[in-house]
């Protein structure tokens, strides 16, 4: 099946674009942006499902101990340059320099016109790869660069003019990840079992980006950390002259909320006398732009097209329900003498020794 991108020479195989991942029915293509301030939290999602079919975008603000959502969903375009479903609209306006989010979804109180632009390289975190016995669960890469905003958000009928420098966070990944209905298998034998924290943290004269995936007992099996540097007129966003670096050796304490699988607060080791102290400001649940959502559930079929948003106060989401422990806490990070904003986005399901989790979803010890 030929598209207007097989006009470009970026074809991996013998096969056209159109054909994803070896037939793989979880191949994804997804972009995810964020944005925060001390006084709101926005998120948009927007994924492509080729082997599926499906196209699904959602766009969530958190914004006086509110969270707003909006959903979209339909039939995957022939032509994969119509970054559009629904209300909401992503255009890349120039790659890995500028995007730009459109809203409109005044039926669900949500509307955007948002612009972001590089602040950082975009860097490549580690290949993810995991099997459950024989089955592949999870093959992705994600490109990570730090964004600043620029433009307005209207959320339940009050505007909120987006200040030009706003920090956010731009990730690209791809590959094959749990979405949509899953395939027919063999029961597992075993709790499934996630931990993974993603922490991209702005400060003034730099970035540092920390990602870590662990086992039950805490044993990293995927895990980087960069400090990316801030651009400066005509730096590169890629490639080998970037000047990112790398940190080796880094590891966190997260000091767990009491009967929640969310952080009161955590710290970043660098180093035998460096750490980074991460103290939460508020909580978005990632369900808001569809992770783990019951109904609007990434890769899902719903229709042709539909359409459908959602109104949460933020204290009545604070639960051990399935669909609200993947979490990203605004954070104010102290580096030193450094003091900056970014996320601490957590997922923790099944055992995990070191934050005291031994059964799917119970709660951090008192």
């Amino acid at each position: 099946m030929l598209t207007p991108f097989d006009d470009y020479p970026i074809h991996q195989s013998a096969l056209p674009v159109a054909h994803a991942g070896g037939g793989h029915p979880d191949h994804y293509d997804r972009f995810w942006f964020n944005g925060y301030d001390e006084d709101v939290y926005f998120a948009l999602a927007f994924g492509l499902y080729p082997n599926r079919g499906t196209i699904d975008g959602a766009f969530s603000v958190v914004h006086q101990d509110v969270q707003r959502s909006v959903f979209a969903s339909g039939r995957i375009p022939l032509d994969r340059t119509r970054t559009s479903i629904g209300p909401v609209t992503v255009e890349i306006v120039e790659p890995l320099r500028v995007n730009r989010i459109i809203v409109d979804a005044p039926e669900h109180g949500l509307a955007a016109e948002l612009t972001a632009t590089a602040r950082t390289p975009a860097h490549e975190e580690p290949r993810a790869t995991q099997y459950d016995g024989p089955t592949l669960l999870t093959d992705s890469t994600r490109a990570t660069q730090m964004v600043t905003w620029s433009g307005w958000v209207e959320s339940g009928g009050e505007r909120i003019e987006i200040t030009p420098g706003t920090y956010g966070t731009k990730d690209r990944s791809w590959g094959i990840r749990g979405v949509g209905e899953r395939t027919p298998a063999a029961p597992r034998t075993a709790l499934p079992q996630v931990f993974f924290l993603w922490a991209p943290l702005n400060f003034a004269d730099r970035a540092l980006h920390y990602v870590v995936m662990e086992d039950e007992t805490g044993r990293p099996w995927l895990e980087r950390t960069a400090v990316l540097p801030v651009l400066g007129d005509g730096d590169p966003v890629f490639g080998p002259d970037t000047g990112i670096s790398w940190l080796h050796g880094v590891r966190h304490q997260v000091r767990w909320a009491p009967g929640l699988r969310r952080s009161d607060s955590a710290t970043l080791l660098l180093g035998p006398d460096e750490t980074v102290e991460l103290e939460p400001i508020r909580t978005f649940r990632m369900k808001g732009v569809g992770y783990l959502h019951p109904h609007w559930k990434h890769g899902r079929w719903h229709d042709e097209l539909a359409v459908g948003g959602e109104v949460h106060k933020v204290a009545e989401l604070d639960t051990l329900a399935p669909e609200c422990v993947h979490v990203q806490q605004v954070v104010r990070a102290t580096w030193g003498e450094r003091v900056g904003l970014g996320v601490l986005e957590q997922l923790v399901i099944g055992p995990y020794a070191p934050g005291g989790f031994q059964s799917m979803l119970d709660g951090a010890p008192g």
